[in-house]
Formats: C-alpha cells, structure tokens, sequence
C-alpha cells in the first residue's frame, strides 16, 4: 500500500517539486493551495509528468485559523492513513498586516499556521506510524521578543519578521519532539537552502524588491528541485530515519539559533504558540481526540 502526504504550499516553488518528486516514488499526496486554479493545474501537471492518479487538491488560505480547522477537517475526512506532513508554504510582508485574528501575517502563515495543523492532524500522524512531520525552516540567526511578537510596538521589518515567525517554527518543532518521544512520528525541522522562490513576490507588495533580488542573483541560485532533494533525503536517506527533534541542511545538523537551544524557552514558545491558536493544553488534548 502506498504512503500517504500532505505538501502545504504545493503548487509552485518548492513545495512543487517536493510533491512531484513524492508522486514520481508512488505516494498519494494532498496538495494544500491557497488558489484554486493555480492548485488544479499544479496537481494536472504533477499527474501528467508522473502518471500517478492518487492526488487530492485541498484549498485554504492559511492566514485564517479557520481555514485551517476546515483543511485538517477536509484531510481527517479524505486520508484515513497520513504518514508525511510537510509544512512547507511560507511567505513575508513589506508591511505589517494581520490575519482575521488579529495576529502579524507572516507569525501566522509561517509558523501558527503549521503549529494548528500539526495538532488536528496529530493523531491520525501517530495512527500511521510510523510518521513523521517536515518542517521546511531557514537559517537566519535571531531571536524572539516575545513581549512583542505581534509586532505591536516596533518598528515592522520584513526580514525580523520572517525569520522570528521561522523561529517560532523551529521551538515548537525541538518541544514537540520531547513530547512525541516513543509515539512512532517524528518532527524535524530543514533548511532547504537558498535557490530560486516564490518568496514575497505575489504576497504583502513588494513584488518590485523581489523582482530586483531575482534579476540580480536569480540566475546563479539552484532550482527548487535541488532544494527538494535536501529536504526529502528525511524521507528516502534510511541513515537519517532514527532522527527526530533535528535541524539539518542537506543531511546534516546545523545550529540552532541559541535562543531555540534553550528548553526553557521552547516550552514559553510552546505555550504562547497554543494561546495564539486559540488553544490550550487541556482543549490540545481534546481537539487531538476528537482529530481521529
């Protein structure tokens, strides 16, 4: 029986690549779009190149946290086995926006976004264990203020802004491999390098830097489908499937942001991560149940 995935952020970049390169080895894929004729025709070309037929399109824009609640729904009612979850879309904003919640754009896409999603589709990850959980990083070398994540008293800076909501990404990711220790998932987190992205083009508009930085530099960085084969070599290189609670790029450990290396600070990211979803750990524990 085939292995199933979900991408988020599947129809361009590298989340492209990554389900092509899943749907060539035979596995069913979902492939979570904001856009719905951008995600059909990603998952039309995917079917044509590979022959594969077992890929589901689910659309949400993930800077609503209900949207969110409807895709893990959408995904718990389609996929009765989920062994790959691949978080994936990103995005950045030259101006300061906030979601439906009233929380920053780029915190919400990047890291809240996968954090929720994680956890209503937890248990169907540990009822198809083995399983594991791909958190698709960078490597910017911050810090967290967590008086202000919001971004509510300083000044809005695109690139701080990105690389804490990454950030955030990577605490959660080290605290809930603690907690998934013995439970057959594993969550690690990978920094797929630089190459050639989508990244803020189409998003908070600033589409002219952008288009600038590709005109410059576009030309010499690697295609998304060399970056895939990095993330990917967690799922196919038998050397790395013991990991769990790992940052890596292309194979190999990386260091962490030292804020991220304090377990201390993963679990306050933790909390105030559970708090912004609308979440506690009791409610958590409810929602994981009701999840199967």
């Amino acid at each position: 029986m085939s292995q199933t995935a979900l991408i988020t952020g599947a129809n361009s970049g590298l989340g492209y690549a990554l389900a092509q390169a899943l749907a060539q080895a035979g596995w069913r894929l979902g492939l979570v779009a904001r856009d719905p004729k951008r995600g059909q025709a990603a998952l039309e070309q995917i079917r044509a190149a590979t022959g594969n037929d077992a890929l589901e399109l689910f659309i949400a824009d993930l800077v609503s946290q209900q949207q969110v609640h409807s895709l893990a729904e959408a995904v718990l009612g389609r996929f009765d086995e989920l062994h790959l979850l691949i978080n994936n879309a990103g995005t950045a904003f030259r101006k300061r926006h906030l979601s439906p919640e009233r929380i920053e754009c780029a915190l919400t896409v990047n890291h809240l976004a996968p954090f929720l999603l994680i956890l209503l589709v937890l248990d169907r990850l540990k009822a198809s264990a083995p399983a594991q959980v791909i958190q698709v990083g960078t490597r910017i070398d911050t810090a967290l203020d967590l008086e202000d994540w919001n971004w509510e008293r300083r000044p809005y800076r695109m690139l701080a802004a990105y690389g804490q909501s990454k950030l955030g990404m990577l605490h959660c990711t080290f605290e809930l491999a603690r907690r998934l220790e013995g439970t057959g998932v594993r969550v690690n987190c990978v920094f797929p390098g630089v190459f050639r992205s989508n990244l803020g083009k189409t998003d908070g508009g600033q589409g002219f830097f952008w288009q600038a930085v590709d005109r410059l530099i576009g030309w010499a960085l690697p295609r998304p489908e060399q970056a895939a084969r990095g993330v990917l070599r967690l799922v196919f290189d038998p050397s790395l499937q013991g990991l769990n609670g790992a940052y890596l790029w292309n194979g190999r450990p990386i260091p962490a942001p030292l804020q991220a290396r304090d377990p201390e600070m993963n679990r306050r990211v933790w909390e105030l991560s559970l708090a912004l979803a609308g979440l506690s750990e009791i409610s958590y524990l409810q929602v994981a149940s009701v999840a199967t």
